[in-house]
Order: structure tokens, then C-alpha cells, then sequence
């Protein structure tokens, strides 16, 4: 069916809460955010140490509007978590060579070997959202892309791969205030792309691209879980619990370290400190 004839009762059954309603989760008190997200960042190590431990290997993705809170939720997930065992894959515009690829080509050397986790910052699906819209696919690449999608998404879980879905749902409302913000803020001045001040003027256009996408990519094998994210507390806290809970792990961590003796002092005359070059202690 075409996104033209979706009823606006089906449209609205298929977005997030935020973006039925339009309605706002109440803020969460800061002190009641910290103590709750250290808990489940100690948690994250845990499962981190799991996952090296099996060699499992774990995709998520992570979609949903401009200034929903992708970000925000993966560098909390990642700040206490050693590089090497979690990344984050965030890529720009593809390459004049990438777009002549197989479409799916360009994520392939990203994904996880075992004991990895890779958490993805937009990913595949940019061609079922922004190239959609933008029109940056042809209506054949875009067809393609719901055919092979699901067959791509199992082919991973056949191989192993743990594939985990997120979309952040937030409202008119809620991302409108999120871009004035960003516009008078000089350290987020950076997150307004064009493509993000054309995404506003677009909001149904695509809203009626992630209605499509569900219907052709929300598979029993890999579905898509929503984030209520117009309170981004709780949009991290829950989307941090609800990936905790998609992973069985068990707890691993270490007895208690000793540290052992330094070594004996032999004598050893180092060099004068004037001959080291200091950072000017301006603070």
C-alpha cells in the first residue's frame, strides 16, 4: 500500500507515543537520574565483560527524529565501557565510490567480530529515512531496500549477530524546542545540519517514512522497540534497562585487587625537572 492511502488512524497507531499524542513525560530529578543511571552503568560493565567473555557479537541500532536523543543515550551507555570491546559507528555522507556499492556493502566492515559490540548512530535505514525523503534514492533503490532489509537483517542473526532495534520517538513539540535550544547554545550550534533544519519543515513526510519502514522492517526476527524520548532522563535510563534485559549475562566481576609493592628505591637520579616542558597552569 502506498504511503499516500495509510489512513491518519494507521499513521498514528504506528508512531511512538510522543508522536501520537504529542503529550510529555514528566522531567526526572536529576538526583533521582544520576543515582538510577550509575546503577545501570555498573550493570553495563557487567554485560560488557559478558560479552568478551562468550564472544557474542552485538549490533544496535539506533534511529528516530533529529534531537530525539540517540546521542545522548550512547555516550551514556559507552562512558564507562572500554573502547576496544564497545564503539560507536556514526558515518557521514557516502563517499562518489560508496555510492556506487552494494547498498548494505558500506556498513558490512563495521559489524561486530566475537566479543564486540557495536552501537550504530543511524545506520542502514538512512536510505528508508532522510533518502527517502530528500530524495536522495531512486523509488527502485528505495523498493530494493524494503526487500532486502529483512533478508540482510536475518542473514546476521544466522551468522550470530545479535541485532538489537531502537527508534526514539519524540513530538513536534519536544524537537522544536530541542533545536531553539540548540540554536542559542554555542556548544550545540554544531548538531543543526541543514538536513536537520529541512527535517523540521518535513515532519510528515517523515512521519510517513517511518510508518513504511515499520511496516516493511519490524520483523519477528529483529523487531523495532520504541523509546518514548520527550523526557531524555528517561529515555536513556529505559533504553539502557530495556538492552540490559535483551542480553542475558551474568556477573563476572573480579575478586577484590591487591595491589602489589613498588619497587625498592636503587638509587635511581632522574633528570632535573627544568628540563621538561610544562602545560602553563593558567587555572
Amino acid at each position: 500500500m502506498s504511503p499516500k492511502h495509510l489512513s491518519e488512524k494507521t499513521r498514528a497507531s504506528q508512531n511512538g507515543p510522543a508522536e501520537q499524542t504529542g503529550t510529555k513525560s514528566k522531567k526526572l530529578k536529576r538526583k533521582v537520574y544520576e543515582k538510577e543511571l550509575a546503577k545501570l552503568q555498573v550493570k553495563l560493565v557487567k554485560l560488557q565483560e559478558w560479552i568478551k567473555h562468550k564472544g557474542l557479537k552485538v549490533v544496535v541500532i539506533f534511529e528516530g527524529r533529529d534531537a530525539a536523543g540517540k546521542g545522548g543515550t550512547i555516550k551514556r551507555i559507552t562512558q564507562s565501557l572500554n573502547p576496544r570491546i564497545c564503539r560507536v559507528v556514526a558515518l557521514g555522507t557516502p563517499t562518489e565510490r560508496e555510492t556506487t556499492q552494494w547498498y548494505f556493502q558500506r556498513y558490512i566492515p563495521y559489524l561486530p567480530a566475537a566479543g564486540e559490540m557495536v552501537l550504530f548512530d543511524r545506520s542502514w535505514y538512512n536510505r528508508a529515512g532522510v533518502e527517502r525523503v530528500m530524495g536522495f534514492c531512486t523509488d527502485e533503490e528505495y523498493e530494493e531496500f524494503f526487500r532486502s532489509c529483512p533478508e540482510f537483517e536475518r542473514m546476521l542473526l544466522r551468522s550470530g549477530i545479535r541485532l538489537i532495534k531502537y527508534w526514539f520517538s519524540v513530538s513536534d513539540e519536544e524537537q522544536e524546542r530541542r533545536f531553539q535550544s540548540r540554536i542559542h547554545d554555542p556548544t550545540k550550534r554544531w548538531k543543526l545540519s541543514p538536513m536537520d533544519l529541512e527535517s523540521r519543515a518535513r515532519w510528515v513526510e517523515y512521519s510517513i517514512a517511518k510508518d513504511e519502514m515499520f511496516r516493511h522492517t519490524d520483523i519477528k526476527q529483529a523487531p523495532w522497540y520504541v523509546v518514548n524520548a520527550d523526557c531524555k532522563r528517561r529515555a536513556r535510563l529505559n533504553c539502557i534497562h530495556h538492552l540490559l534485559s535483551a542480553i542475558p549475562y551474568e556477573d563476572l566481576t573480579p575478586k577484590p585487587i591487591t595491589l602489589p609493592p613498588r619497587e625498592a628505591d636503587t638509587g635511581y637520579v632522574r633528570p632535573p625537572i627544568s628540563d621538561q616542558t610544562f602545560v602553563t597552569e593558567v587555572y
